[in-house]
This record gives C-alpha cells, sequence and structure tokens, in this order.
C-alpha cells in the first residue's frame, strides 16, 4: 500500500505533469515539422537538385531467388537480407534539413520572445563630498 500512495506522489507531482504534456505536444510539433519538411520543403529541394531518393540503393546480401524483382521490397518479401543504406542515407538527409529547419524556428521565437531593452539604470547619487560642498555653498547664498 505504500508503494502505492508512493507511486500516486510520484505521478501526480508537477514535474511529471509538465513533461507528459511535453512529449504529447512534441509528438504533435513533430508531425508538425515532418509535414513541413516532406510537403514543402523536400519537393522545393527536389526541383531544384534532382530528385533526394537514395531508398532503392542497396546491397543483397545472399543470391535473390529465380525470378525475384531487384527491388528492396521485392528482396525483401523473398526473405534475401539486405544492406540498405541508400534507406540510411535518406533518414539522415532528411534529418539534417528537419534540424535546419527547427533551428530556423526556434532562432525565430527566441527573436520574438526578446524583451525590450531594460531601461537605463539611475544616475548615481553624488558623494558625500559633493553634498556638503552644496550644502556649503546653499548656506552662503542665504
Amino acid at each position: 500500500m505504500a508503494m502505492m500512495q508512493e507511486f500516486k506522489e510520484f505521478a501526480v507531482k508537477g514535474n511529471v505533469m509538465d513533461l507528459a504534456v511535453g512529449v504529447i505536444i512534441g509528438g504533435a510539433f513533430g508531425k508538425i515539422v515532418e509535414s513541413v519538411v516532406g510537403d514543402l520543403v523536400m519537393p522545393v529541394v527536389g526541383a531544384i537538385i534532382g530528385k533526394l531518393d537514395f531508398s532503392n540503393l542497396f546491397v543483397a546480401l545472399r543470391q535473390a531467388p529465380e525470378g525475384t524483382a531487384m527491388t528492396l521490397d521485392a528482396l525483401k518479401k523473398a526473405g534475401v537480407p539486405v544492406l540498405a543504406y541508400g534507406n540510411f542515407i535518406t533518414v539522415a538527409v532528411n534529418f539534417a534539413i528537419l534540424a535546419f529547419i527547427i533551428f530556423l524556428m526556434v532562432k525565430q521565437i527566441n527573436r520574438l520572445k526578446r524583451s525590450a531593452p531594460p531601461p537605463p539604470a539611475p544616475a548615481p547619487a553624488p558623494a558625500e563630498d559633493v553634498l556638503l560642498l552644496r550644502e556649503i555653498r546653499d548656506s552662503l547664498r542665504k
């Protein structure tokens, strides 16, 4: 029973709830960024430098059965072990583009969050000897 109480206290702490909300929002944000990359950025990049898809680059590690097409999907369906290095290259390039886009977004958000510059510091109080001299001056004027 004590363990259940301890777990309840742990689970409802603010930090755990904040983390849970962060993970959920992060997942949704990940889908948004994935869509930005896949639907907006990659088509433009593909139009500029050509198709950026290396997914069909692979090395078959065993002889394919007779009549099997030499495509990655066909070899995988046939149970042929393949070293799909092209898929890794595609994922790495997508990650680099995604990381750069997130960097730009965070940079923009941070720029918008910057507050106005702090007001100038008040002038320092005059030194004690200056105050005494002013007092003497003012007393002589009377």
